[in-house]
């Protein structure tokens, strides 16, 4: 039998399931395609004797039809040997073949060709290697604006896509972030992940620690007093509206300002005779969407995009 060893380069080498381990020590014959294999130096080290040599699928076939044999296969995969074998079956001329898994992609797995990916942009593309953060949030924006639109549309397949190009931005920042030293304000992809990680176990007492709610309004409201303790904690001059960015589209500022002012109980006149007569309207429009429980952004898109439609199906009209 010849036993077809793959692993996943994603998990570092060594680390092989019990069963990998067995047939690597039970078997008459192990065989690595290079001496440079990642795993080598580890199924040495665990006293498995190993042959070094080409994947010649003839000679392969040959040694199996008497014995079992492994064949650790190539991190990249061995596409010709896997074809060649295959040609060899379908002639009659190969022997029992066995594909056996010795390592497995985790969830999340593939953040990791993320992380190489930008790595390898960042050092040999001329385009992504002049990027800074200032350069790149527009990219940002654009594509959450297109993440958002894909939501609002119910395009799933846009979806994934759209993630993943938001995603890009964020691991773009992360590579262009960690060229600085930590003194500097650098940091790693690494670093913002467990950034999240802390923050979402601490805002989440309930579920990690001992804190009880009776449902998703006290988790809201416990997540509300946990912010404006942080916040508290980073300054002594803190304000309710530490955080909010003020470079937001008008509408969605106006109802995160109104929504945190609502939180610390600010007296509702504060809101009154805003600015110009015309800006005052609009806020107070946005007041009156909060109150029927409505996104105010959200409404004015979907005007918007009804209002496209219309001017479109008019321009459709005017041409036939």
């Amino acid at each position: 039998m010849l036993v077809l060893l793959a692993t996943t380069h994603r998990v570092a080498p060594g680390l092989l399931t019990w069963r990998a381990w067995e047939t690597l020590r039970s078997s008459s014959r192990v065989l690595i395609g290079s001496s440079e294999h990642p795993q080598l130096p580890y199924l040495l080290e665990a006293g498995i004797s190993i042959e070094v040599t080409d994947p010649d699928p003839r000679s392969l076939a040959a040694a199996a039809r008497s014995a079992q044999v492994v064949w650790v296969g190539a991190p990249e995969g061995d596409e010709a040997l896997l074809r060649a074998l295959g040609t060899l079956a379908v002639a009659g001329d190969a022997p029992e073949i066995e594909v056996l898994h010795g390592s497995y992609d985790l969830p999340g797995a593939r953040l990791l060709d993320l992380v190489h990916v930008m790595d390898v942009l960042r050092r040999d593309c001329p385009w992504d290697r002049k990027q800074t953060h200032a350069s790149l949030a527009p990219y940002l924006l654009e594509e959450s604006y297109e993440l958002l639109d894909a939501i609002q549309h119910e395009d799933l397949s846009g979806l994934r896509e759209e993630l993943g190009d938001v995603l890009m931005q964020v691991a773009f920042h992360a590579v262009v972030a960690g060229e600085r030293s930590p003194e500097e304000g650098g940091f790693t992809i690494d670093d913002v992940a467990a950034g999240i990680v802390d923050k979402l176990v601490r805002r989440h007492p309930h579920v990690f620690a001992d804190v009880s709610v009776s449902g998703a309004d006290e988790v809201n409201e416990n997540w509300e007093q946990i912010k404006a303790a942080e916040r508290a904690a980073k300054s002594d001059d803190h304000s309710i509206f530490d955080g909010v960015a003020m470079g937001q589209p008008a509408l969605s500022l106006a109802a995160q300002l109104r929504r945190r002012a609502a939180r610390a109980e600010a007296p509702e006149e504060l809101s009154s005779n805003l600015g110009t007569e015309l800006g005052a309207e609009l806020f107070a429009l946005v007041a009156r969407a909060q109150e029927q429980g409505l996104d105010p952004e959200a409404q004015l898109r979907d005007a918007a995009r009804e209002f496209r439609t219309r001017v479109q199906d008019w321009e459709q009209t005017r041409r036939e």
